[in-house]
């Protein structure tokens, strides 16, 4: 049976057991990012659609690093871990901190890929299956997470395509940072959290966006974000 591919990070420090790993993962279609750090990981699982997390790392506990991983990018990312540490205590404290599957060490590749499959299915299967939204010359495939803007399709991580989902779904209202990070992240939003603002600065990038006078997304300030339903420049919007 085959895999759907993904992006999937790799955050493990061991080469001799890395190296296998992203062999076998990329030989199944998927795109593999592997980072040996736990702050790596944190910046690159930003980027993927599931993470496959050793605990042993050697500048900060995996626990720790699963913890913030579920608090920054939401219930959605799936994440596995892969670990020496194989007592029911610890066991439990991984699942609690937010892992969504446990693979001990030492493992074989053919069961380790096929929870991780088994983590993507459940992952695509919460995706709501609607058809297409076009405002302007932005189409946004909700069913098959694809977007393009003027015929030409977007690279766009997990939660850039969530947010420019859920903005053109709404476009022409505003849409509040309480309900991005509701809806994007699966969390409340917190005002020092500067993750809403990093994927809308990378959103933006993509779209071709410029901040100063945006054709796409404006900041509503002290309120959150809209997606414009027509072409605000030539009427000199604000960003």
């Amino acid at each position: 049976m085959s895999e759907t591919p993904a992006r999937v990070l790799l955050v493990e420090d061991d080469d001799g057991i890395a190296r296998p790993l992203v062999a076998a993962l990329s030989s199944s279609g998927h795109r593999v990012v592997r980072v040996a750090t736990g702050r790596e990981a944190l910046v690159a699982a930003r980027e993927v659609d599931a993470v496959v997390l050793d605990l042993g790392l050697p500048d900060m506990d995996g626990i720790e690093v699963c913890r913030r991983l579920r608090r920054d990018l939401g219930a959605d990312l799936p994440i596995l871990v892969l670990t020496a540490r194989t007592s029911e205590t610890e066991v439990v404290v991984g699942l609690d901190a937010g892992a969504d599957d446990y693979v001990p060490k030492p493992f074989r590749l053919a069961e380790l890929q096929a929870r991780l499959r088994a983590l993507l299915r459940r992952a695509a299967a919460t995706r709501p299956a609607v058809g297409q939204v076009v405002v302007r010359d932005v189409t946004v495939d909700i069913g098959a997470r694809r977007a393009w803007r003027g015929g030409v399709e977007l690279d766009l991580a997990p939660k850039e395509f969530d947010l420019l989902a859920l903005l053109v779904s709404r476009a022409g209202n505003v849409v509040t940072r309480d309900d991005l990070a509701r809806e994007v992240w699966d969390t409340r939003w917190m005002g020092a959290s500067k993750t809403i603002d990093v994927h809308v600065s990378s959103l933006r990038r993509k779209l071709g966006d410029d901040p100063a006078m945006p054709r796409y997304i404006s900041t509503v300030r002290g309120v959150g974000l809209r997606f414009e339903a027509e072409d605000q420049t030539a009427a000199g919007g604000s960003g």
